[in-house]
């Protein structure tokens, strides 16, 4: 995979097992390591550890001129064994500048210094002297210093930018994360995405805990991504243990993580820096008011076409968590949200009934046990509810017994109204023939749905609750002023991907047992509006994803277009690798035309939605997170689909 093309980097966190004071062998350690990373796994930006060159913990012997001296000739030979890979390095090491010491970040690319970034904060307290032997950056006079005869940037204030690619690095020095306002925080609100972090931070009993929620915090706030490499064994242990911690953060993720490595070792992410940079334009608060500190950028080039096998794995279901337990308490922090915002609306308008249409179908079974629960939280009799089963055309025995069961099961009032002679009565007043069975023949069933509920609800003074889901509101998949209608719409946040395993929470955790072998026929029924007659096995004949395609597709598509802003090549890109197995490229970028050709011609219906409750980072309210013209061209996101399907044939995507 091309990572550059797709606005990816791969960054790696090194821990090399030092000698204390032997910078030959170190440097021998971190050019082994750079060339490993670089000839096997194509590394670009790599982090080693706080004074790495020499180890952190030569105590007394910085004072050494010796020591010091070795140093810098140890980087010297480092960069002359170095000078054939394309890839950031930052090593740490002592400098002198201004008559002083300073603990440093040396960073270089090609063999050529481009930067050194001296620490900041330095820890005077416990186990640690740093001010014994080191200057902090706020005491240096130049801006420049001079090393192997040519002046190179010098301060806390520098950041170093990819021209080919929108990748900033910031680099902060162990302590100066621990600060009230980190020295990443200035340099992500001055343009840096990427932060490395050079540490030594030693490990006592729960501090490696403490330090991963910092780094994660971090990243998370400063929307980065956050390379942090911390010294390891080797250092000296007269006093403490260090356990060469790395990490690599994305934003509030830990993506790749090591402790106690034995030997010399790195561990590598690739990181989205397009992802980074969609949010931050998105979460315009982001750069609110960032303070003036003359920073300085030096720019670098590097070729960033270079085809890597990806390190990463891509879910194919991104609104669905991966682990079992933490996608049970989803669905339960899901669920109190959904009823929550229908029992707040029912208790500001005093309205103490509800109105639902139930077909034994997914979303309306959903919508159903919502409305249950907010019941439950308003102090309600269930009998407040009314369900009512419309049959139709198109109705199965299946769905049918399935709502009659539920409704009897949640003790919730029933009501059974065909809709048969009242639409054929309709076909004959605007002169259609029953007989064709085309959009008006679907959609006349779905209003007098929709007219029989909301005349009940005036007659009941109740509210007609929504069952349409995120899924369908999308693809604009619902009856204008039909089913797209309601009072409330709790499902209005919820995929239907989700909304399965919403179902399925449900039915695992409740004590009716009638209810839960209900609940768990319909997750295994098609997927289907019944406005179409069943075949002659009585069976469901129209199958909603034989015509719009599958949902765990769409759901997919929409996430990573809605949430990261993602091009549709990219999009198109990451299926192939997220339902590798499943679904062949071909398929894939079939149902994504038709993903983008529907959401991009029926924003008229998400215009006029009615209120419902938002429960995820995906939302299509046009009160809120989703405000798009409703005849907005779609030429532009179809002639980039077909940019992608021509990289798709010719092997180039």
């Amino acid at each position: 995979m091309n990572l550059g093309k797709y606005g990816m980097i791969r960054a790696a966190a090194a821990v090399p097992r030092v000698s204390v004071a032997d910078p030959v062998r170190n440097t021998d350690d971190i050019a082994e390591l750079i060339a490993d990373g670089y000839d096997r796994y194509g590394i670009q930006v790599m982090v080693f550890p706080e004074l790495s060159v020499t180890g952190y913990t030569c105590a007394d012997l910085f004072h050494q001129k010796v020591l010091v001296s070795a140093a810098l000739e140890s980087l010297k030979v480092l960069l002359d064994r170095t000078s054939r890979y394309d890839m950031l390095v930052a090593v740490g090491m002592p400098v002198e500048a201004d008559n002083q010491l300073f603990n440093c970040a040396v960073v270089f690319h090609s063999g050529e210094i481009i930067g050194v970034v001296p620490k900041t904060s330095l820890p005077n307290y416990n186990e640690f002297y740093e001010k014994r032997w080191f200057a902090s950056s706020a005491d240096r006079i130049s801006d420049t210093v001079r090393l192997f005869g040519k002046e190179v940037p010098f301060g806390e204030n520098l950041l170093f930018e990819l021209r080919s690619l929108p990748v900033c690095v910031g680099i902060e020095i162990c302590e100066d994360l621990w600060m009230p306002i980190p020295r990443s925080s200035y340099h992500a609100l001055h343009g840096a995405n990427l932060i490395l972090n050079l540490s030594a931070s030693n490990e006592t009993v729960t501090k490696s805990d403490y330090r991963r929620a910092l780094v994660k915090q971090q990243a998370a706030r400063c929307i980065s991504g956050y390379v942090f490499s911390s010294a390891g064994q080797g250092e000296s242990t007269t006093d403490v243990v260090f356990n060469g911690h790395a990490m690599i953060a994305f934003n509030d993720s830990i993506l790749e993580e090591m402790t106690y490595p034995k030997q010399s070792a790195f561990i590598y992410s690739d990181l989205d820096i397009e992802k980074l940079m969609n949010d931050r334009k998105k979460f315009n608060s982001f750069m609110s008011s960032p303070d003036n500190l003359n920073y300085r950028i030096v720019s670098f080039d590097m070729n960033c076409d270079r085809d890597v096998k990806e390190s990463f794995t891509v879910n194919p279901h991104p609104f669905i968590p991966e682990d079992h337990k933490e996608k049970f308490v989803r669905c339960k922090e899901i669920f109190t949200m959904q009823s929550v915002g229908l029992a707040e609306r029912m208790r500001k308008t005093g309205i103490k009934k509800a109105v639902i249409a139930l077909s034994g179908g997914l979303d309306s079974t959903l919508a159903l046990l919502v409305t249950a629960e907010a019941m439950r939280t308003l102090q309600l009799p269930m009998t407040n509810i009314i369900g009512i089963t419309m049959p139709g055309f198109g109705t199965t025995s299946r769905t049918y017994q399935n709502a009659l069961t539920l409704m009897h099961e949640l003790g919730i009032t029933a009501r059974e109204i065909p809709i048969t002679e009242a639409c054929l009565q309709h076909f004959r007043d605007i002169g259609h023939a029953p007989d064709i069975h085309d959009v008006t023949f679907e959609n006349v069933q779905a209003r007098e749905r929709f007219q029989i509920l909301f005349d009940v609800a005036n007659m009941e003074s109740g509210l007609v609750i929504g069952t349409g889901d995120l899924s369908e509101l999308a693809l604009g998949w619902c009856t204008y002023n039909g089913d797209h209608m309601s009072h409330y719409g709790v499902n209005s946040g919820v995929p239907k991907s989700l909304v399965r395993h919403l179902v399925f929470w449900y039915a695992k955790k409740t004590d009716n047992q009638n209810a839960a072998e209900a609940l768990l026929d319909i997750l295994n029924t098609p997927i289907s509006p019944e406005l179409l007659p069943a075949n002659d096995d009585g069976e469901i004949e129209q199958k909603t994803e034989d015509v719009i395609g599958p949902y765990t597709l769409h759901d997919f598509f929409l996430y990573h277009m809605i949430r990261n802003g993602f091009s549709p090549k990219k999009i198109l890109k990451l299926a192939t690798l997220a339902f590798e197995g499943k679904y062949e490229p071909e398929t894939i970028l079939k149902w994504l035309r038709v993903f983008y050709r529907r959401f991009l011609t029926q924003q008229f219906k998400r215009s006029c939605l009615p209120d419902g409750v938002k429960v995820g980072s995906v939302c299509l309210s046009p009160r809120g997170d989703w405000r798009m013209p409703s005849d907005a061209s779609k030429e532009l996101f179809m002639r980039k689909l077909d940019e992608a399907a021509a990289e798709l044939q010719n092997g180039t995507l």
